[in-house]
C-alpha cells in the first residue's frame, strides 16, 4: 500500500503541474471564448483540481469509507485521463505556434517552459483556426473517457461473460477431482433495471451445469424488498449438489435509516427468508460437509468481516472452523477480501480456498487474461481474480450487479466457473 501511496501522491503533484500548462493553453487558444477567460473558470478549475487532490491524498491516509474513497479515486482517474487525452494536443499546438514564431524573425526569441504556453497566436486568420482546431480535437480527445462511461452503461452494465478457472487443490479426495464449482458475487438487486438482462445472466450460470454454487454476498443495495421483483429469477439458480450463499455488508440494512431497530430487524429477518426461499444455503459463521461417494470436503462460511474503513465485523472464523479438522479440504465463502490477508493467511493455515466479492474491480478498468488494472487496486491489495501464497488460494470475483454508477466500463458483470483439480498447480511453486 505504501508504494502505491506514493504513486497516487507523485501523480497528484504531476496533475497540478499539468493543470497548469492546460489552462494556459485553453486561455491562450481560444481567447474568443469569454467563459475562459473569466475569473470564474480560472477560479473553479483549480478549486475542483485542488479538492479532487486533497481527495485522493486524504482517502489514503484516513480511514474514510470505502464508498467515498472509491467516488473520490474513479472522479480522479477520470479527469486524469480526460487531461492526458488533451495534453498531447496542446503541445503539438504550441510546438506548431513556436516554429511559426521562429520562422518570422530573424533571430529567435528565447523561450522557456513557463512562457511557452503564452506564445502570441499568429495574426493569420487562417492559423488561428488551425490552432484553434487542434484544441477542439483535443478536446474531443478528452472527452473520450466520459464517453467510455456512457458506453458502459448502455451496453457493460448487462453483458455477463462466463470466466472459466481451475483450482488445483493436492489434498483433494479423487471423488471431487474434475467436479464444477459455480460463483457469483454482489448482486445488489436495488440497483436492477432490465429483468430479462437479469435472466439471462442466470441462464449462462445455469448453461454451465456446475455441480455446486457460491454466491459470495450483497444481494441487496440497502434492504429487503429489494428483491421482490428479482427472486423469481434468482431462485432458478440450482445445483445436483447444492447452492451456498454468504452475507455482505449491504446485506444488514446498516446503510438505511429505520424507524426503529425493530424494523431493522424485521428487514434482516426478510432477507434471511429471501435466501431460504431461494433454496439457498445461508452459511453464517458455520460449515456444510460436502459429500460424493462417501469422501467430503468442508465448505465455510462467515459473515461479513472486513478490515478496511468501517465496514462490519460480524464473521466469527473460529465458529465456522469447528469439527473440521478432518476434513481434507476446506473452502471458505467470506465477502470481504480483506480478510482473507487480515484474519486467515496468519491464522487459518487450514483453509485452502477463500472465495470473495465486493469490490466490483471498481466497474471501471481493463481486464485480460494477462493483464487487469483498476484505480480500486489502490485500495486493495487483492481485488480481482485468483490470488495465492503459500499453499492458500483467494479467489475475487468482480461481482454481477452494480453500484452507484449504473454501468461498467473494462471490468465486465463476472460468472465464475472453476472445475477442481486434485494436485499441484504446475505454474505455482507452493511452499
Amino acid at each position: 500500500m505504501e508504494g502505491h501511496s506514493l504513486t497516487l501522491v507523485s501523480i497528484c503533484i504531476g496533475l497540478l503541474i499539468a493543470d497548469w500548462y492546460i489552462v494556459n493553453a485553453l486561455r491562450n487558444g481560444f481567447k474568443k471564448w469569454r467563459f475562459l477567460q473569466s475569473k470564474k473558470f480560472l477560479t473553479g478549475y483549480w478549486i475542483f483540481s485542488v479538492l479532487l487532490v486533497i481527495g485522493v491524498i486524504s482517502s489514503i491516509f484516513l480511514k474514510f469509507n470505502l464508498g467515498f474513497k472509491g467516488a473520490v479515486l474513479l472522479a480522479f482517474f477520470l479527469t486524469l485521463f480526460c487531461k492526458v487525452f488533451f495534453l498531447p494536443f496542446a503541445v503539438i499546438d504550441d510546438v506548431r505556434r513556436f516554429f511559426v514564431k521562429l520562422k518570422r524573425k530573424p533571430e529567435p526569441a528565447v523561450v522557456t517552459p513557463a512562457t511557452l504556453t503564452s506564445l502570441p497566436e499568429e495574426v493569420d486568420p487562417n492559423k488561428i483556426k488551425r490552432s484553434e482546431f487542434i484544441l477542439k480535437a483535443g478536446l474531443i480527445a478528452g472527452s473520450l473517457p466520459l464517453a467510455g462511461l456512457a458506453y458502459g452503461m448502455i451496453n457493460g452494465v448487462y453483458d455477463y461473460r462466463v470466466k472459466r478457472r481451475t483450482l488445483w487443490l493436492p489434498n483433494l479426495p479423487k471423488k471431487f477431482d474434475g467436479i464444477k464449482l459455480g460463483q457469483i458475487s454482489d448482486i445488489h438487486s436495488g440497483s436492477f433495471y432490465n429483468k430479462k438482462a437479469v435472466t439471462g445472466g442466470v441462464d449462462l450460470l445455469l448453461a454451465e451445469k456446475p455441480d455446486f454454487i457460491f454466491f459470495t454476498g450483497d444481494l441487496v443495495n440497502k434492504q429487503s424488498n429489494e428483491m421482490r421483483e428479482y427472486q423469481d429469477v434468482f431462485a432458478k439458480i440450482k445445483a445436483p449438489l447444492g447452492v451456498y450463499s454468504s452475507l455482505g455488508n449491504h446485506d444488514y440494512g446498516d446503510y438505511k435509516d429505520w424507524p426503529s431497530q425493530a424494523a431493522k430487524q424485521k428487514n434482516f429477518d426478510d432477507l434471511l427468508a429471501t435466501h431460504k426461499n431461494m433454496g439457498w444455503d445461508l452459511l453464517r459463521n458455520t460449515n456444510r460437509r460436502l459429500k460424493v461417494d462417501g469422501e467430503e470436503i468442508g465448505i465455510l462460511g462467515v459473515e461479513n468481516w472486513g478490515s478496511l474503513s468501517r465496514f462490519p465485523k460480524y464473521g466469527k472464523l473460529d465458529e465456522a472452523v469447528k469439527n473440521t479438522d478432518d476434513l481434507p479440504v476446506k473452502l471458505l465463502l467470506s465477502h470481504d477480501p480483506s480478510h482473507w490477508r487480515a484474519q486467515v493467511l496468519p491464522n487459518y493455515p487450514q483453509i485452502d480456498v477463500m472465495f470473495s466479492g465486493h469490490t466490483h474491480g471498481m466497474q471501471f478498468g481493463l481486464q485480460t487474461e494477462r493483464f487487469q488494472w483498476s484505480p480500486i487496486q489502490f485500495v486493495y491489495k487483492e481485488w480481482a481474480g485468483l490470488y495465492h501464497q503459500g499453499s492458500q488460494q483467494l479467489y475475487v470475483n468482480v461481482g454481477y450487479g452494480f453500484l452507484g454508477y449504473p454501468g461498467r466500463v473494462g471490468i465486465l458483470p463476472e460468472i465464475t466457473i472453476f472445475e477442481l483439480r486434485s494436485g499441484t498447480n504446475p505454474n505455482i511453486k507452493f511452499g
